[in-house]
């Protein structure tokens, strides 16, 4: 069986969806949607993609050749075009942040749960080989029960115009919409247990000053489990991108590729676990193809594949938490 894919806006991270669907032999891209026609146009000939352009939203989604969308257009969009797609029949693939507020948040998952489709949030880092690795070694117990956690997003963006829709609150949302959210996720993967309490704060720097929210975002969260831990998200940072994990437990820690570990006799120094680590903030370095091939795969078998979006609305209920707790200076609790 093949799978008719639609692509809903084509900025640069459709790029990434396009050619995983296209190695896919499981789906064929037969249109893509935008804005502007220009834009789709040009998306289609740099990646020699031949199919229908619709500048029409009601259009694409009316065109029953289509059974799976992917959503990447701007993030205040995602919410209204999720939504849009649920209730015409479509599976939907969801760039994150899936929506900017609880409201939209809350109306995504109703309308994807009514309308009996699949999804998946592309949370693309949990499919990095080493969050992989990472998981596996804690659930062998390498380093235990987890107490305490930290997991940075560090992305020293290029500087836009004030005009741009990732400097403006109402489109991007925060550091931790934008990006940051990566790390909330990571960490819940990772612990394995849902963060309750957060107190956040945050602050700017003086080299982008386009933004106009700050893009320097500090939380201190509580887990269900008892573990605490630290989660940061900068898109001001003057460095290379840096994605740190740190994981420690009773009988050992993970730290980034390294381990240190009760099961590891003899050890006198970190050992290195050989992998591939999410060190290019380049989303050409994430693993795109494998989320595309499992979600294709469960759509195809009828189960489900995570995060979809009841998982990742959890994610995004603590990412909400953290801005409102930057915004008031107080700690909040996770709805």
């Amino acid at each position: 069986m093949t799978l008719g894919v639609g692509i809903l806006g084509t900025g640069n991270v459709s790029t990434e969806h396009i050619n995983a669907y296209m190695r896919n032999p499981h789906t064929e891209i037969v249109a893509l949607c935008n804005r502007t026609r220009e834009g789709a146009e040009k998306r289609a000939a740099l990646l020699n993609l031949s199919c229908d352009i619709y500048t029409d939203l009601d259009a694409f989604l009316r065109d029953d050749r289509i059974q799976l969308i992917s959503i990447c257009t701007p993030n205040d969009l995602h919410a209204e075009h999720t939504i849009a797609a649920a209730q015409a029949g479509k599976h939907v693939l969801i760039e994150k942040p899936v929506a900017l507020n609880l409201d939209d948040l809350r109306a995504m998952d109703v309308a994807v749960r009514n309308a009996g489709v699949r999804s998946l949030v592309s949370f693309v880092l949990r499919r990095n080989p080493l969050l992989r690795i990472l998981r596996r070694q804690i659930e062998d117990d390498a380093i235990g029960e987890i107490f305490m956690a930290e997991v940075d997003y560090w992305h020293s963006t290029p500087r836009a115009t004030p005009e741009h829709w990732t400097s403006k609150k109402t489109s991007a949302g925060s550091v931790f919409l934008m990006g940051g959210c990566h790390a909330v996720d990571a960490a819940r993967f990772l612990v394995d247990a849902e963060i309750v309490e957060v107190s956040a704060y945050a602050t700017r720097g003086k080299g982008r000053p386009h933004f106009d929210y700050d893009p320097t975002t500090l939380a201190l969260v509580r887990f269900a489990s008892g573990a605490i831990g630290k989660i940061s998200a900068c898109m001001e940072c003057e460095m290379p991108y840096a994605f740190n994990i740190v994981l420690m437990g009773h009988k050992g820690t993970l730290w980034d590729n390294r381990i240190w570990s009760h099961k590891l006799a003899g050890q006198t120094g970190f050992a290195t676990l050989p992998t591939i680590t999410p060190s290019s903030g380049d989303v050409t370095h994430h693993p795109f193809q494998q989320e595309v091939d499992d979600f294709v795969d469960g759509i195809l078998s009828n189960r489900p594949v995570p995060p979809d979006l009841a998982d990742a609305v959890k994610t995004h209920e603590v990412v909400l938490a953290i801005d409102r707790s930057a915004e008031t200076g107080k700690p909040v609790s996770v709805q």
